[in-house]
């Protein structure tokens, strides 16, 4: 009894160690090249910060098959990659197209570098200039430190 227990233990505590291994064959080594390098180009859409080969989300597995597949059928890389974006959008790939609904994304980080540049040296200038003080408030400053100093 003690050793059914213990079977049933591991192979709970074995079961969740257990992934998938996918192995697909190709016609040729420029096929498996072409599959490698576009699996590692497309993003997973459920993890979001890792590509098709790194992930081991279902819709990666499906996305893989779905590569694979289209490979075989003799379409091109680029093919592939416009099937994936037509249906999932720009966001499939990690370097998106230069296009009107992408330009934001790509010059965003340099607009915005310029426009802290120019804040940046904006304030600094500001602070090169010398400070205007009314000669009324600086006779009553020196007014309370004379009183003050006399106080002592």
């Amino acid at each position: 009894m003690k050793r059914l227990l213990l079977l049933v233990i591991f192979s709970l505590w074995i079961a969740p160690l257990q992934a998938v291994i996918e192995t697909y064959q190709f016609d040729s080594p420029e096929m498996e090249a072409d599959y490698n390098q576009l699996i590692d180009e497309l993003r997973c859409l459920v993890c979001q910060n890792q590509n098709l080969s790194g992930s081991n989300a279902d819709l990666a597995r499906d996305l893989r098959r779905e590569t694979y597949q289209m490979l075989q059928q003799g379409k091109s890389q680029q093919e592939v990659v416009d099937f994936m974006v037509a249906r999932y959008g720009d966001f499939v790939l990690y370097r998106p197209q230069f296009k009107t609904s992408t330009y934001l994304l790509w010059l965003g980080p340099f607009l915005l570098l310029v426009l802290v540049l120019y804040l940046v040296v904006r304030r600094l200038r500001a602070a090169d200039k010398p400070v205007e003080v009314d000669a009324g408030a600086m006779a009553e400053a020196k007014q309370l430190l004379e009183d003050n100093e006399s106080r002592k």
